[in-house]
């Protein structure tokens, strides 16, 4: 099998470079070799390079910075990702692509599955939603993977920022009313390559099993590194962000279970792996 990962240096492309490896041949980009805001060389390298799999683990994933980078969010999220999709579609490729949890609302008290109503409150997630529908609309084999909260050892990250914001400050304010299940790019990258290897296809929601808030997980992530910086919950109402995020974005990820049986690990677990690699 040939690959074509693209964005080989993001959070979860990191990863996909080594479990890919042993799907088949893997080509990778770099954002300096391919930028995703060129949507006619995108199209180009997937053509030169005729995969049977195109990866596209890139993404612009500034939520806030969105709001005022609406074109560029666009041109990342959802032109790249379609002309990849066409080009997919004139090859016969599969085109294996991650969106995110902030195509919802965040008002259904229940955990999302793929066919509730979408409605995204913010530039970032619209950008997601559109790159979803341009996939679809192409007619390609695709395999489109929402997940949620996607932190890992490497990058920029909530975790990493909590990390490094408990060294630097007496206390930390984070909020408690978001709901979520923070989903590890290791575990994404594994269970991608699982799922490549069966044979998937379709829309499905995959991310980390039970759920908390970014208090929450913050509070998770310094009592296991062993630090004493303390947590205080506050409301989003008093972190004012420029981005509105959804109150609830639990995914339910019981459709990718049955199809493919693949299912990730509890949240806190995946964050001892991560922090696990991080300490490496």
């Amino acid at each position: 099998m040939k690959i074509l990962l693209v964005g080989k240096d993001g959070q979860v492309g990191r990863e996909l470079a080594n479990t890919l490896a042993a799907a088949g041949h893997v080509t990778a980009t770099s954002r300096s070799d391919l930028d995703l805001v060129e949507t006619d060389r995108v199209a180009q390298k997937v053509r030169d390079e005729k995969p049977d799999v195109v990866v596209n683990a890139a993404a612009y994933t500034a939520v806030d910075r969105a709001e005022t980078e609406r074109d560029l969010a666009y041109k990342v999220n959802a032109e790249a990702p379609g002309a990849m999709a066409a080009e997919a579609a004139r090859l016969g490729a599969l085109l294996v692509h991650f969106s995110t949890d902030y195509v919802f609302d965040g008002t259904k008290r229940d955990p999302y599955v793929e066919e509730d109503a979408t409605n995204p409150l913010n530039a970032y997630g619209q950008s997601k939603l559109a790159g979803e529908r341009a996939i679809v609309s192409s007619g390609c084999r695709h395999l489109i993977l929402r997940t949620s909260w996607v932190y890992g050892p490497h990058g920029r990250n909530f975790m990493l920022t909590i990390l490094r914001a408990s060294r630097e400050r007496p206390e930390l304010r984070v909020v408690d009313d978001q709901f979520g299940a923070p989903t590890s790019s290791l575990a994404i990258a594994r269970a991608t390559a699982t799922l490549l290897q069966r044979g998937a296809a379709g829309l499905y929601h995959l991310s980390a099993a039970g759920k908390t808030t970014w208090f929450g997980f913050a509070r998770e992530i310094l009592a296991k590194a062993g630090t004493p910086t303390p947590v205080v919950p506050i409301t989003t109402d008093q972190y004012p962000a420029p981005a509105r995020r959804p109150r609830n974005s639990v995914l339910d990820n019981s459709r990718l279970r049955a199809a493919y049986g693949v299912a990730l690990p509890g949240w806190q677990e995946q964050l001892d792996e991560v922090l696990a690699a991080y300490e490496r």
